[in-house]
Formats: C-alpha cells, sequence, structure tokens
C-alpha cells in the first residue's frame, strides 16, 4: 500500500506497519502483534469466525460425488453437525464440456445435492446459501469443451 502527502510517500509492505500524518507529513510508524491486540482485542474478537472450506468433486455430467469426495463426505458432514449456530455457502461449478445453459444447470443441481445433504447434517436450510457459476469460475482454465475434473466441484465454506 502507497501512502502519500504533499511533501512524500511510504509504502507499507510489511505486517505491523503503518504511517503518522503529523503537519502534512507522513512518517512510517512500526507496532506489534500485542500492541494491537491490547488496543483493538475486543473487536478483533467480535469478527466471524474464519470459514472452513471444503472442495467436493463430482462425476462427469452428474450430481453426484466422486468416490474420493463421497469418501470424505461424513467427516465433513460431523463437522457441520458439530456446529452450534453454523452457516454455509455452497458454490457448484462445472466443467467446459456441453453447453453453457446445461452446465449452469448442472453446477446449481452439485450445489443443491450438497445442500441437502448439509440439511440432513442437521444445518437450518435458511442457514445455507446456494450458488451456481455453470462454467464461469473454473478452478483450471480450459479450452471450451474439454473435460476438466477439477472444475467439476462445489465449494463449501462453513461458518
Amino acid at each position: 500500500m502507497l501512502v502519500t502527502s504533499a511533501t512524500g510517500a511510504v509504502v507499507l509492505s510489511e505486517p505491523y506497519t503503518g504511517v503518522d500524518v503529523v503537519d502534512g507529513k507522513v512518517a512510517p510508524t512500526r507496532t506489534s502483534a500485542a500492541m494491537v491486540s491490547e488496543t483493538y482485542g475486543r473487536l478483533l474478537a467480535m469478527q466471524p469466525a474464519r470459514p472452513r472450506v471444503h472442495i467436493v468433486y463430482f462425476e462427469f455430467g452428474q450430481s453426484v460425488p466422486t468416490p474420493e469426495s463421497q469418501a470424505r463426505l461424513p467427516r465433513i458432514l460431523a463437522e457441520v453437525s458439530a456446529l452450534s449456530a453454523g452457516e454455509a455457502v455452497v458454490i457448484g461449478h462445472a466443467d467446459r464440456v456441453g453447453r453453457a445453459e446445461a452446465n449452469e444447470q448442472l453446477s446449481w443441481q452439485r450445489a443443491n445435492a450438497i445442500r441437502e445433504l448439509l440439511v440432513g447434517a442437521g444445518l437450518a436450510r435458511e442457514a445455507i446459501t446456494v450458488f451456481g457459476r455453470g462454467e464461469r469460475e473454473p478452478a483450471v482454465v480450459t479450452a471450451d469443451n474439454v473435460p476438466e475434473p477439477r472444475n467439476r466441484r462445489v465449494e463449501l465454506k462453513l461458518r
């Protein structure tokens, strides 16, 4: 980050650096994790927890998880069951094989399949947000009609 004034500029490129502006002049400053915790600890404690992200991969052209992902689902669903007042974001994706419209629909089907598993594990339906991205946000960029298993996925963000 670059902080500028009429009399100079300071580049902030390291943790716990900042600037003081006195009489229009910028001067670099340093702080520490302990000082940030002391000053802003209560505010930082109020932040929501970072989401835990799980990727579930799917069979070609289907809303059925791959065997590898199916093997991981019990652990993921146990984590969901342990959430006290959790929320989830479920984002379905598809590769670029086939028509874009069909891939859009398939991405929604995949996301909804995972949503139903989450509801079955005890997460309230209204705590789950579902999106279908079709082929628009690939994990691996490919040409059209190139199969890519890593793009046939659902991203599950739990908080």
